[in-house]
């Protein structure tokens, strides 16, 4: 039984109710990357005579991505002057919105004029002939048809002006706030089942309300698209691991059809109208890891059955590595899963790498190869991309679905512009002004070529994070979300924070030890497989000096500690999610523009409720409404069914849901 530990100190924003259900407590754990790679400081500056070239050609070789929506403009060049509307269609100083305040509340409080309304919440009925939700008599057959447990990444597929589908990814469940008394050593097989069932993602169809930006559910009729994926929905490998002996089981002699999902983070889509799902932290569910395995310990995976909050190994086998050693093998992939096709068989792209994922962002570059960017959400791991071998062909749905299996998966290696003894550790600027430099893109593994010694290819992509350490990638404060700007095409990576970084540690990236707040990184790619970089945003209190918002004016702009997901509207701000405020006062979602004068000015859009985390977000293509999912709210140590620290949405039990938010007179979200 887990449950005293609650009452230990626990480090950051999060409450140690959370930490345990949804990473299993990886804080509390030695870091995982033990490898001997540089961190920055380490780096030698030849970066100083290379940087001015980089940054000259960094806008040349990549174009900026075309999502479900079709393509958006090309990238601007970044020196090009402030201007009241670019070239690319981009009006600077469109937000307009009075900044709501840190609060406490249980509530999610939004700006004045703004409105907003729950869309789906845990339990709702997903298919058709789904129960309503019951709290005190849930069963796992109702689960399987109902909205599932936490939500974290969500996407909308518009069909028409009015109607759409809504992905929404179901990172974990907390089964002490799901069911009364609950403790993972009394837990029944039901329970267990349960959660089983809330685990994957959920598709709804949506349509907007009399021309608002309200969204709701399509509750009548048939439905047709509607779904739940969950751990037990059968799956398919595909790429350059499937079949290889480390993803072969006794259920599954072949090792190419894993069963389920798990930890899905963050996501994206694909061109041609599909999502790609994150499994990030996939370690915590399984027990009897074999301890003298050094890949078990790279990923963290429990060797014992005490570690386990949640105990599927008691109704499903698979989960106890001692029985089923490769079967934590068969997590940890970017999952792909037609939203329009509830009957298809979801697909796990061996080629994009297993690790912790968090995103799958893609764009399409300039000569037509699709990209796809990622982290790898744990304290000192890594950024990835992934370079698909053929190019994208608009309209050929059946050629486009294999340029994920065959590619070149790279990981990023940085170096700072600036003397060692300028990075102090204070969070003061280098004598250059800025937080930046140059890196390179490492290959992995191209198809069925590995790039890295004693390694093959497959071993590289299952064994991602050791072949990554073995060429010398750069530790990064937890790579979150990576998300591309539509308009300049830089790319922009959320670095949640890292409390375990030393003091010698620092480096230009990652300028704080024991990094509490987080910062958000800007990539601007480069040829050759090089990028320039930079920091505009080092989060935390404006009052603290060690904080940096892009040179913007500190005291007008909004505190913002830990971010998590990212989104861009069609006008190129920077939306940003939090996870674990640990300034403390309630999460919430934050915009930027990342141009022109109002650049670094960060102002809280809204919070959500206590206990919460913000996540999505999603800015809908007419700029008229913004999804957030509402993860985990009331999850607060000590909190229970029977003494709830949150009645949020309906002043019962705590669920988690999505909401929309949108302007009461119609107009543009942040106007």
């Amino acid at each position: 039984m887990l449950l005293p530990l609650l009452n230990d100190s626990h480090k950051g924003g999060r409450s140690a109710l959370t930490c345990m259900f949804r990473c299993g407590n990886a804080c509390a754990h030695d870091v995982a990357n033990r490898s001997g790679n540089a961190y920055f400081s380490d780096i030698a500056t030849e970066a100083l005579s290379r940087r001015g070239a980089l940054r000259a050609g960094a806008l040349g070789a990549l174009v900026v991505g075309a999502g479900v929506a079709g393509a958006v403009p090309a990238m601007a060049d970044p020196a090009e002057p402030d201007g009241e509307l670019s070239a690319a269609g981009w009006h600077h100083g469109d937000l307009r919105f009075t900044p709501v305040p840190p609060n406490k509340d249980d509530a999610l409080r939004i700006p004045n004029g703004y409105r907003s309304s729950v869309v789906v919440r845990w339990g709702d009925p997903v298919l058709p002939d789904a129960p309503d939700f019951d709290f005190d008599n849930q069963t796992a057959e109702a689960q399987a048809k109902q909205f599932g447990y936490n939500c974290d990444f969500v996407t909308l597929f518009e069909m028409g002006r009015n109607r759409g589908l809504l992905w929404v990814n179901h990172e974990y469940t907390d089964e002490s706030l799901m069911f009364r008394g609950y403790t993972a050593a009394t837990a029944t097989p039901e329970q267990i089942k349960i959660a089983l069932a809330a685990h994957g993602g959920s598709v709804v169809e949506v349509e907007r309300v009399r021309g608002t930006g309200e969204w709701k559910l399509v509750t009548k009729g048939r439905r047709r698209y509607n779904r739940r994926v969950t751990a037990q929905t059968p799956m398919r490998f595909t790429g350059p691991a499937a079949g290889h002996d480390l993803l072969k089981t006794a259920a599954d002699p072949a090792g190419r059809k894993p069963v389920g999902m798990l930890n899905n983070c963050a996501g994206g889509t694909t061109p041609w109208g599909t999502v790609l799902t994150a499994e990030e932290n996939f370690d915590q569910y399984f027990v009897n890891g074999d301890k003298n395995n050094p890949n078990i310990a790279r990923y963290t995976i429990p060797t014992n059955i005490q570690a386990s909050n949640r105990r599927f190994d008691k109704v499903e086998e698979r989960f106890d590595l001692a029985k089923h050693p490769n079967e934590a093998n068969r997590f940890g992939w970017i999952v792909e899963i037609d939203p329009f096709d509830p009957d298809s068989t979801p697909v796990k792209r061996t080629a994009l790498g297993r690790f912790k994922h968090e995103a799958a962002t893609t764009s399409v570059s300039r000569d037509g190869r699709l990209v796809v960017y990622m982290g790898d959400d744990s304290r000192f791991e890594y950024i990835y991309k992934f370079v698909s071998k053929k190019r994208y062909i608009p309209g050929f749905d059946r050629h486009n679905r294999t340029l994920l299996d065959e590619g070149t998966l790279y990981v990023a290696k940085f170096s700072g512009d600036s003397p060692k003894e300028e990075i102090d550790g204070s969070g003061k600027l280098p004598v250059d002004g800025a937080f930046d430099g140059s890196g390179e893109w490492i290959p992995l593994v191209s198809g069925e070529e590995s790039h890295v010694q004693g390694m093959s290819a497959a071993e590289v992509l299952i064994y991602t994070r050791t072949a990554a350490d073995k060429v010398g990638a750069t530790k990064m404060d937890r790579p979150e979300d990576m998300e591309r700007n539509p308009v300049t095409g830089a790319v922009y990576v959320a670095l949640t924070n890292n409390t375990a970084r030393t003091p010698a540690q620092v480096d230009e990236a990652n300028p704080r030890p024991a990094n509490k707040h987080g910062h958000v990184l800007e990539l601007v790619e480069g040829r050759n497989n090089g990028f320039a970089w930079s920091l505009p945003l080092v989060c935390g209190d404006p009052n603290d000096a060690s904080t940096y918002f892009a040179g913007y004016d500190k005291t007008k702009v909004s505190p913002i500690s830990c971010p998590d997901n990212l989104a861009f509207d069609r006008d190129g701000n920077l939306w940003i999610s939090t996870d674990g405020n640990a300034l403390g006062s309630n999460d919430g979602l934050f915009v930027t523009p990342t141009r022109g004068r109002e650049r670094g000015h960060v102002r809280q859009f809204l919070t959500v409720p206590v206990g919460a985390e913000t996540c999505g977000p999603m800015v809908t293509d007419d700029q008229r409404s913004v999804f957030v999912a509402v993860q985990h709210p009331g999850e607060i140590d000590g909190a229970t069914p029977d003494n709830p620290a949150s009645r949020w949405p309906d002043g019962a039990q705590p669920r988690p849901s999505v909401a929309v938010v949108w302007h009461g007179q119609g107009r543009k979200i942040g106007s």
